[in-house]
């Protein structure tokens, strides 16, 4: 079974850049402390990356 990961918003992406907005929603995060589990792939990790400085991310097996 392929790994995912959970990815929990803990900062608010109010007053960020648009295309961070835009990734916050996209990955289906609405509100601080929401979390949600996504396939670990490449497309995932280019995500998270770029709003790293917002979330947390933990490697579930």
């Amino acid at each position: 079974m392929a790994e995912q990961v959970k990815v929990t918003l803990v900062k608010s992406a109010a007053h960020r850049l648009p295309k961070q907005r835009a990734i916050v929603k996209s990955l289906g995060l609405n509100r601080v402390s929401s979390t949600v589990t996504l396939p670990d792939n490449e497309a995932t990790r280019g995500a998270i990356f770029k709003i790293a400085h917002l979330v947390t991310v933990e490697v579930v097996k």
